[in-house]
């Protein structure tokens, strides 16, 4: 069975201890003295995002967050982002897509977006509301290995709005640094 929270708790315990070590991995993810392995779900999300933000600045925050995106789903993401880089020949022909603008992209000033009008984090269903942006920087790590898969070059994702932040949509800014087409 799928355990959002088994695979939250190993990413971010990985994740954490890429930049520091075990023992600040498992206070990060557990808690002091395990005391978090009981918390629900919404808690505990929150919980070990304060400890996080605590204990590491903004961009290494940020950076953890990206590297614990769970992948799910990807493989068919990837494939439809493909596939509208092959039916487009610039972003804004990609943006403007009817099949990209129900996926959520769209095109706007130049830049591509990818908005959803709910949140798509499995793990968030029992959250009623994030106290920073700081989980959310886990979609854009996916949106950046998404984006990168299709693109087939450097993409940053840049996170502008978050529902579960309690903003009306969730919604990042997506920069290609190479060449698509």
């Amino acid at each position: 069975m799928f355990d959002i929270r088994k695979i939250q708790c190993n990413n971010i315990y990985n994740a954490v201890k890429q930049e520091s070590n075990d023992e600040i991995a498992n206070e990060i993810v557990y808690g002091k003295d395990g005391r978090s392995k009981n918390e629900s779900n919404a808690l505990w999300v929150n919980s070990t995002m304060k400890r996080l933000e605590e204990k590491f600045d903004k961009r290494t925050v940020k950076k953890i967050r990206m590297n614990c995106q769970c992948g799910y789903g990807m493989d068919k993401k990837i494939e439809l982002v493909k596939e509208l880089v092959s039916e487009s020949s610039s972003l804004e022909e990609l943006g403007n897509l009817e099949k990209a603008k129900k996926a959520g992209l769209s095109f706007k000033d130049g830049d591509l977006y990818l908005q959803f009008n709910f949140c798509p984090c499995p793990m968030l269903e029992e959250v009623e509301r994030l106290e920073s942006y700081t989980w959310c920087q886990c979609t854009t790590g996916y949106s950046k290995k998404l984006f990168e898969a299709a693109f087939k070059c450097e993409v940053d994702v840049e996170l502008l709005k978050s529902i579960k932040a309690g903003d009306d949509i969730c919604l990042m800014k997506i920069i290609p640094y190479g060449k698509i087409w």
